[in-house]
This record gives C-alpha cells, sequence and structure tokens, in this order.
C-alpha cells in the first residue's frame, strides 16, 4: 500500500515539476559557470575560418577576452543558452511525463524500457524545437568578438540577440546547421562563391 502510494506520489504532475525546477536551476547555475569555456571554445574554431591565431589557449583566451570586452565578453550569448536549455528541459519532461501517465500501459511487462526510450525521444524532440536559441547563442558568442568568422562577409554584426533572432527568422536561417547530411539553402537565396555569402 505505502510502495504503490510512493509511485503515484513519483509519477504525479506535482512531483515532475518539482524535480523539474530543482534540474532546471541545477542546469542553470552549470551554464552560467561553464558559458565562458563555450565562448573560448567557439571563437577557438571560428578562427579557423580566418586562419587566425588569435586565440591559442585557455589562459591566453581568458586574457584576450577581458582586455578586450571586460568580463561580459565571457557571457556572450548566454541568455539564448539558457531560455533555450530551460525550455528544452520542460518540454522534454512534460512530454515524457505526458506519454509516460497516458499512453503507457502500465501492466506490459517491457514497461521500464518503453519509458526511458520515450524520455530520449521527446529529449530529441526537444532539442529540435530549440535549436534556434543554440544557433543564436552560438552566433553571439562570435559576434564581432574581431574574429574573420565574426564579421561581415561570413555573418552580421547584431547589437544584441534578439536583433540575431529577427534577422536570422527573415532570412529563413532559424534551423541552419541542424542537419548532419545536408546543407539548407535558404528560400530564394542564391550562394555567391567569391563573396562567400547568400544573396
Amino acid at each position: 500500500m505505502v510502495a504503490s502510494s510512493q509511485k503515484a506520489e513519483d509519477g504525479s504532475l506535482q512531483h515532475v515539476v518539482n524535480e523539474t525546477t530543482k534540474e532546471m536551476i541545477a542546469r542553470s547555475c552549470a551554464t552560467i559557470i561553464t558559458h565562458p569555456f563555450h565562448v573560448i571554445t567557439l571563437r577557438c574554431m571560428v578562427q579557423f575560418i580566418g586562419r587566425e591565431a588569435k586565440y591559442s589557449g585557455v589562459f591566453d583566451s581568458i586574457v584576450t577576452i577581458y582586455r578586450e570586452e571586460g568580463i561580459l565578453g565571457f557571457f556572450a550569448g548566454l541568455i539564448p543558452r539558457l531560455l533555450g536549455d530551460v525550455l528544452s528541459l520542460w518540454i522534454c519532461n512534460m512530454l515524457a511525463h505526458f506519454i509516460n501517465t497516458y499512453a503507457i500501459d502500465d501492466s506490459t511487462s517491457h514497461t521500464g524500457e518503453i519509458k526511458n526510450c520515450s524520455q530520449a525521444v521527446t529529449g530529441f524532440f526537444a532539442s529540435m524545437l530549440t535549436y534556434p536559441f543554440v544557433l543564436v547563442s552560438n552566433l553571439m558568442a562570435v559576434n564581432n568578438c574581431g574574429l574573420a568568422g565574426g564579421l561581415p562577409p561570413y555573418a552580421a554584426v547584431y547589437p544584441n540577440w534578439l536583433h540575431c533572432w529577427s534577422h536570422l527568422s527573415r532570412e529563413g536561417n532559424m534551423s541552419r546547421g541542424n542537419s548532419l547530411f545536408f546543407r539548407k539553402l535558404p528560400a530564394g537565396k542564391t550562394y555567391a562563391v567569391e563573396q562567400k555569402r547568400f544573396f
């Protein structure tokens, strides 16, 4: 009797909300702490576009970012990344809860495996839905940082992440880079090889 009431409590919507809230706080703290290293990693990768060597290691990169942009440089692109993480977490956990509660019969012998599978599928679905936040965050992390890959003609310069979102949305580029195998050409655009940009 006690075990069944504990199981029902663990599967309740209130329990899922409480656990997701705790996980959201933990993930947000982890994202804030690790974001400076994410910025450094992205900039180290982007400098290959212009064959630059501005960011050559962790400590050199820390000094360079602090000298050129101050403390805020380490948190470029943080807001869309946080929003994307939080939305992805809530979508994943709530969808998994509703699927596990209303679509899966607890009397079947493979309930545990099915619930694990539903968690994985909802995680994939949530990451697809929140991909635009990842894209905007990554673009803002290298935006106007002095690297060729963060400046025209390779990338537009944005005053903030909302302008970046608006521009990508207008251009039909909110899902660019999300496919492992194919590159999308924005609708109505052609690519000029010499100028390395879309028209």
